[in-house]
């Protein structure tokens, strides 16, 4: 599944965190590359103990709990500290695909089933830098307003395009889902979208919606991992 979700932050919290981010000193993105993606990475990034980066991190990690579609459609586990990066005159991030497991900051593992990019530039601010994300249907371009977030399956190829213009600004991070597998995970958030839109037509109390919640939930249970 790859989902677009629009207005994580707002705009004046875009506009005190892009001030913010200018201002630390940034680093070659590969200090946090495997070695696959060492080859394909031509950008940078803000290093992960930099406390500007790491109080952004926070406020996104604070919307994003307040944000439905995104707890409905990761039905995030853990969440990897937002990091943050920048591409321009040129840089770029050729086909990889994501690390299965990551080392936390804080000590531990995560394993990314889902990876999200949150766009802090508007897309009329740099040329380029588009996001394509493969999958069985071909390649999806993805370029959004500041403030949004594409999410997608880490198991997906995928590659940030050239910036021949201005600058790219954006944070991205992987969420560990209760959900390992894909399918099994879309097949609940379309549930429960289903459920939503039961509960604005009937009321909550109607025997429909009652059945349907009954099956999300026993859904979850048996395929949820602790």
């Amino acid at each position: 599944m790859l989902l677009e979700i629009h207005e994580v932050l707002k705009p004046e919290q875009v506009h005190a965190m892009r001030s913010a981010l200018l201002e630390p000193q940034w680093v070659d993105g590969n200090q946090t590359s495997g070695h696959q993606s060492a080859l394909a990475k031509r950008n940078r990034q803000l290093p992960e103990n930099s406390p500007i980066a790491q109080e952004c991190g926070k406020t996104i990690l604070k919307a994003l709990q307040g944000c439905g579609l995104f707890m409905s459609a990761a039905l995030p586990q853990r969440v990897f500290p937002p990091l943050f990066n920048r591409y321009e005159g040129g840089e770029h991030f050729a086909n990889h695909v994501d690390n299965a497991i990551r080392a936390l900051p804080m000590g531990g593992q995560i394993r990314t089933d889902l990876s999200a990019t949150l766009f802090l530039s508007d897309p009329q601010d740099y040329d380029g830098g588009e996001l394509l994300v493969d999958d069985t249907y071909g390649a999806h371009k993805v370029k959004l307003s500041a403030g949004s977030m594409i999410l997608y399956p880490s198991t997906s190829l995928h590659r940030v395009t050239p910036v021949t213009r201005g600058m790219r600004l954006a944070s991205f991070f992987w969420i560990q889902s209760m959900i390992r597998d894909d399918g099994q995970r879309t097949l609940l958030f379309d549930l429960d979208m289903s459920i939503h839109r039961l509960r604005q037509q009937l009321g909550p109390e109607h025997e429909a919606l009652v059945s349907q919640t009954g099956i999300y939930h026993n859904l979850l249970r048996r395929w949820a991992e602790p």
